[in-house]
């Protein structure tokens, strides 16, 4: 008697059929647009809204001078918004290169989810190892910010001066996604035309990648992650995320 083969276990397909609205929170420009733009196409496609909060302006990227980076930054954001079919960008004024997850940056967050009020929120990988390196500070207290912040949302008694004197009530939350995560739980397929909308999308950060000495073209690489995502949950392209689940996903 033989032994059956093994069959593979896939990731579960991410359960995001009764979603209306997806906000997006990280430290940068261009932070969404290696591969999880994919996602994001994916959703607007099927009509959820989706919005963009950047922590930052993404000024201290760039050799030149924050004052000319931060203008440019956030029209090629914007360039790679529209790609995506992402109307709603917002860009905060938190200090590039110096993100603290304190109460400052906790509130803004909160804030920005009150206004949304979303099923689901989206952020990057905040591990202090990722993207086959040392994290970069921004992404790592960026994480950490949305994850207490989307608590701090649904709490009436942290941050009360949300609802007190911006009325902006608490939000609960369905679901945090943690995209570019080593331990992902769950996958979005995408299908090709999303696979080059996310390409596109990173194309349009143009000024900022030429600052980058060797970036590769995004076409090079951008459908590879997705390639691999698609591996991972037996399609061919798909976007990974780690889901936590904040009382909202049922089942």
């Amino acid at each position: 008697m033989t032994d059956s083969p093994s069959v593979p276990r896939h990731l579960p397909a991410l359960p995001d059929a009764d979603w209306q609205r997806v906000l997006c929170i990280v430290a940068h420009p261009d932070d969404m647009e290696y591969g999880t733009s994919a996602a994001v196409r994916t959703w607007t496609q099927r009509g959820v809204e989706v919005a963009y909060v950047l922590l930052t302006a993404g000024e201290a990227g760039m050799s030149e001078a924050p004052e000319v980076v931060a203008p440019i930054r956030a029209a090629e954001q914007r360039a790679a918004c529209d790609t995506v079919g992402v109307s709603s960008l917002t860009i905060l004024d938190h200090p590039d290169g110096m993100l603290v997850p304190d109460l400052s940056l906790r509130r803004s967050v909160a804030r920005e989810i009150r206004r949304f009020r979303p099923d689901a929120v989206v952020t990057g990988e905040f591990a202090f190892e990722a993207y086959g390196g040392l994290n970069q500070a921004d992404h790592r207290a960026a994480g950490l910010a949305v994850v207490d912040g989307v608590r701090d949302a649904d709490n009436t008694w942290v941050f009360r001066e949300l609802a007190e004197e911006e009325g902006l009530p608490k939000w609960r939350t369905k679901a945090l996604l943690v995209a570019g995560s080593a331990e992902a739980t769950h996958a979005l397929a995408v299908d090709r035309a999303a696979v080059d909308a996310s390409v596109a999308s990173l194309q349009c950060h143009e000024a900022y990648l030429r600052h980058v000495v060797g970036h590769p073209d995004p076409a090079d690489f951008v459908p590879e992650i997705l390639r691999g995502g698609g591996l991972a949950a037996g399609t061919e392209y798909a976007v990974p995320f780690r889901v936590y689940d904040l009382g909202g996903l049922g089942g």
